[in-house]
């Protein structure tokens, strides 16, 4: 078991260590550390603690069930922007609403059979889901590692872990390759795991650091590396970008997955974010989470409908 706990703290480690590795490379993206500075002059005594279950978009038993929730809606929560109507709470409140209508609706074996037309029912949407294949074949992919190895339960997933989150995150990316969010730059892996990580937020949120979302380590945890977070630094100036990549996202042009400015605008928005919850920890001596700080930094962004955001095509965010 300590083995296994160490391992699962390399993986976190790898995420910190391979997105200053970008950083210190970067050749479209710049950080600024006096940026990072004021902003947690300003910052350091307005972050929130985590509310998980805002405006009742999430279904919430208490129970397995919500584990097994959590698993589905994390494994589903990437690419909205294709559609201008679609967004997370769409998703979450249908995968809600569909769990409230049935029980069984998430249950490993039927997760396997899903198609595209049925899971757009169970969302209650009435066109093509972005990514829809991408969205099925990982549905698919739960529902079949689920049963093979932990029972058909994502709690059993979660007690598997031994109240740690970066174990949690190490199990995850390890048994679903959905999950395995991480790219190359420059030679060199850089690891993310956004939807791994997010997944033992919403956890310790939902469980109030209580029964499954109980984490010894929730600090081991980054921000969630996704399109709002890196438009949020970029007007609050701790992200400058190069002007060829400024012209890409102003005008609203897509970046391929997996190029050098999209892994530039993920990496340096983890290793901005660490820089500044280190520097807000200094300056109040209090305990700040990283998952309180991407709390903070996302409703910031989604509260400025007309902030610019880079536009890529990925089932990790």
């Amino acid at each position: 078991m300590a083995m296994a706990a160490a391992l699962a703290g390399m993986a976190m480690d790898e995420v910190r260590a391979s997105a200053a590795w970008v950083a210190a490379r970067s050749s479209h993206v710049t950080v600024d550390s006096e940026a990072i500075e004021r902003v947690a002059d300003n910052m350091h005594d307005k972050i929130p603690k985590i509310e998980w279950d805002f405006e009742g978009i999430h279904y919430f038993d208490d129970g397995p069930l919500t584990v097994q929730y959590l698993f589905v809606l994390d494994a589903l929560n990437f690419c909205f922007w294709p559609d201008k109507d679609l967004n997370y709470d769409d998703l979450a409140s249908g995968l809600k609403a569909a769990l409230e209508n049935d029980k069984s609706v998430f249950d490993a074996d039927r997760l396997q059979k899903y198609n595209g037309p049925e899971l757009r029912k169970l969302l209650n949407w009435p066109r093509p889901l972005p990514l829809e294949d991408e969205r099925v074949r990982l549905l698919h992919e739960v529902g079949y590692e689920l049963e093979r190895s932990f029972g058909g339960k994502a709690s059993n997933l979660v007690k598997s872990c031994e109240k740690s989150a970066s174990m949690l995150v190490a199990t995850i990316t390890s048994h679903f390759p959905g999950f395995r969010d991480h790219s190359v730059y420059k030679g060199h892996q850089v690891f993310f795991y956004k939807r791994a990580q997010i997944f033992a937020a919403d956890l310790f949120g939902a469980f109030k650091g209580q029964g499954y979302g109980d984490f010894h380590d929730i600090t081991s945890i980054t921000i969630f590396a996704d399109y709002i977070v890196p438009a949020v630094l970029r007007e609050l100036g701790v992200l400058i970008y190069h002007s060829k990549l400024a012209t890409m996202i102003d005008s609203q042009s897509e970046i391929a997955a997996g190029s050098e400015e999209e892994v530039e605008l993920r990496a340096c928005s983890i290793y901005a974010v660490e820089k500044m919850r280190d520097l807000i920890r200094l300056k109040s001596g209090k305990q700040v989470l990283t998952v309180e700080l991407d709390l903070w930094l996302w409703a910031y962004g989604v509260q400025r409908p007309s902030l610019q955001h880079h536009r890529t095509l990925s089932i990790y965010y």
